[in-house]
């Protein structure tokens, strides 16, 4: 049980604190939509009001320090400053995102170290070979799971009341004390685990994991600022334009149900029976597919044998295309924006790909269209409020350079360290051609090789085949041939042995241990890689070569995040406000555009880890929307040292 405490005076805090190097706590929320004076989160999504908070510096003990009615409220808060700001002490609670943008409403920047039981949780196995997932990281299954009969029964709190839930005067004190109290021994429980089992996990832990938490939920609390007025144009256009192409389509084809995107099972007989079109992809029951893929086949085919079926298939190419816009960017997008912040707050996920890279859902902001293929200018949607602009910083080919670094073929490597262009490079290997010739704009196939090494370069640092290369490179519109793709990859291969030879050893490593890891030990577990099952096997090795590659370039920008994160206490008109795999997006006053730039360049730029030793340019972009953005002239605007 856990000896618990009402504590109203800031003495009586700092009294129970003391000297202790790691403390537990936890913020009592509830949710409501009243002001209040001390912790309302508004602006932002969550609404929630703060309660108290509770302490635990001693296993078996805690405190609540209610803040409602509280004299020393004010007093109390400048303490929380102090204590989560604090660099000698590892502040420690679960769900930090969450900790972290309740202590942002209050002003405050938690600061490093700290200690996240959620990603503690999910850093561990539940079982030989999986790890547990978000779901399985809450209080309540960690201590079912876990088992251990001092934590279990920290879970029964007072009569009619659990663990968060207050419904008299007299529990919040008990279960708040107990929480964190609970908290601390599953730091410790956790912390025994690691340095039994996986003691490389509980550096990832304490040095990336935790702190870039702190930072999703400030991105969290800032939000993405949206133009609503330029949204609803752009869906306007959607829908006028979707009506329009079902116009087309059927003033050629005639009286037939296309269905939601072109897929209806009239529009299929249509093609297949009625034209005796012919079946090129087939789905796993064995039916006609007509899917992206094939409808791209379909056209290809169709060039040579029936140019008149042409413009049918390129407008319901098209009108895929914008059903897909309208559905997952406008029509998606547009639910999730709140009506008084006027911005869209998404749930920023760290660990819920295998890899480390981070996801985003509630909406999936990571899958906004690219500058170069934005037909409805979406992205031009996220606008920067009055004075201010929004700034990118996106690391160029983060994932080539992990390549580089893991591989050590010398070839890339100095391309990279000389300031050379890797994709002329490969496009000179696999053509046969000069490394000058690749890199004449005007030569006639300037263009297509490029496109060739560039779908080439990121499908085959993940140890790609021949098939998978020929389907990846006809979604780019670039039709080879099975035997032309063979060609390409053997000529890589001979033209970047070194890391052709690591990917073997990865795959050979993998096969012997199960698992394959990333440079700072973050591990993933491989069971089928010792299947008989082709297909299954085949898939586990491409895992083990991603998972370096993939799992390294992802540690890089988290590793970035944490030292952006140690400067922002020293900037708060700079406000992360989201992530997306190798960039970082940002908005920011105007006057401040240099002194932003220089700062976020200079903690992307470091290497992530003393043996890094491959640049990392950063390409840093400005503009009053995120469609508008104009790349800064590459250089450092201030010395490192008045950063």
């Amino acid at each position: 049980m856990t000896t618990s405490n009402i504590v109203t005076s800031l003495s009586a805090v700092k009294d129970y604190v003391g000297q202790s190097n790691r403390v537990a706590f936890i913020f009592l929320t509830t949710p409501s939509l009243e002001s209040c004076e001390f912790g309302s989160l508004t602006p932002n999504s969550l609404k929630q009001q703060l309660v108290g908070c509770a302490f635990s510096a001693r296993v078996g003990t805690g405190i609540y320090v209610p803040f409602k009615e509280n004299i020393e409220n004010e007093k109390i808060v400048a303490f929380l400053t102090r204590f989560l700001s604090d660099p000698t002490f590892t502040k420690i609670t679960h769900n930090l995102a969450f900790a972290s943008a309740i202590a942002f409403s209050l002003g405050i920047v938690i600061q490093p170290p700290v200690y996240d039981i959620c990603c503690a949780s999910q850093m561990c196995l539940k079982d030989p070979n999986e790890f547990r997932t978000l779901a399985e990281s809450g209080l309540s299954d960690l201590v079912s799971t876990l088992g251990d009969e001092s934590i279990t029964s920290l879970m029964a709190g007072p009569a009619g009341t659990t663990l968060g839930n207050f419904s008299d005067s007299t529990s919040p004190a008990q279960c708040a004390a107990a929480e964190a109290d609970l908290i601390l021994r599953l730091y410790h429980q956790f912390n025994r685990w690691f340095d039994h089992n996986l003691p490389r996990h509980r550096t990832i832990v304490e040095e990336i994991e935790s702190p870039v938490a702190v930072d999703i939920g400030i991105m969290k609390y800032n939000g993405v600022p949206i133009d609503q007025v330029r949204f609803q144009a752009f869906r306007d256009q959607a829908e006028a334009k979707l009506a329009q192409l079902r116009c087309e389509i059927l003033f050629l084809i005639g009286d037939v149900d296309l269905g939601a995107n072109g897929s209806s099972p009239d529009f299929r007989r249509f093609l297949f029976e009625d034209l005796g079109l012919p079946i090129l992809t087939s789905t796993k029951s064995g039916h006609a597919s007509l899917d992206d893929d094939a409808v791209q086949r379909l056209i290809t085919w169709c060039k040579e044998h029936r140019p008149e079926l042409v413009p049918v298939l390129e407008r319901i190419k098209e009108l895929r295309m914008w059903s897909r816009i309208e559905s997952t960017y406008l029509d998606g997008y547009m639910r999730h924006i709140d009506p008084d912040t006027k911005c869209i707050h998404p749930d920023i996920l760290q660990l819920s790909t295998k890899t480390g890279r981070m996801s985003c859902r509630n909406p999936n902001l990571q899958n906004i269209p690219r500058r170069a293929n934005d037909p409805t200018g979406i992205r031009s949607c996220i606008k920067a409020p009055d004075g201010h602009l929004i700034l990118s910083a996106d690391y160029s080919q983060v994932e080539l350079r992990a390549s580089a670094f893991l591989s050590r073929d010398k070839r890339m490597c100095n391309i990279y360290r000389e300031g050379g262009d890797i994709h002329a490079a490969t496009a000179s290997v696999i053509f046969g051609t000069s490394y000058a010739e690749e890199t004449n704009s005007l030569a006639p196939d300037h263009k297509e090789h490029r496109a060739v090494a560039k779908t080439v370069n990121f499908s085959a640092i993940y140890g790609t085949s021949a098939q998978g290369l020929q389907k990846t490179l006809a979604q780019a519109g670039i039709q080879k041939s099975l035997h032309e793709c063979k060609s390409i990859l053997y000529n890589l291969t001979r033209g970047f042995e070194g890391l052709a030879e690591w990917q073997q050893q990865v795959k050979a490593e993998a096969s012997l241990h199960r698992y394959s890891e990333t440079w700072l030990g973050r591990r993933r577990y491989l069971p089928d890689i010792a299947s008989a099952d082709w297909k299954l096997r085949s898939a586990a090795e491409r895992q083990a070569v991603n998972t370096p590659v993939q799992g390294t370039a992802a540690d890089i920008i988290k590793i970035a995040m944490t030292r952006i994160l140690r400067g922002l206490p020293q900037r708060t008109w700079l406000k992360p406000i989201l992530q997306i795999h190798d960039e970082l997006v940002f908005v920011i006053p105007e006057a401040k555009l240099d002194e932003a730039a220089a700062f976020v360049r200079h903690c992307m730029e470091q290497p992530p880890f003393p043996e890094f030793d491959i640049p990392l340019p950063v390409e840093i972009s400005v503009g009053p929307t995120f469609g508008d953005l104009q790349q800064l002239p590459y250089e450092h605007e201030f010395e490192a040292k008045k950063l």
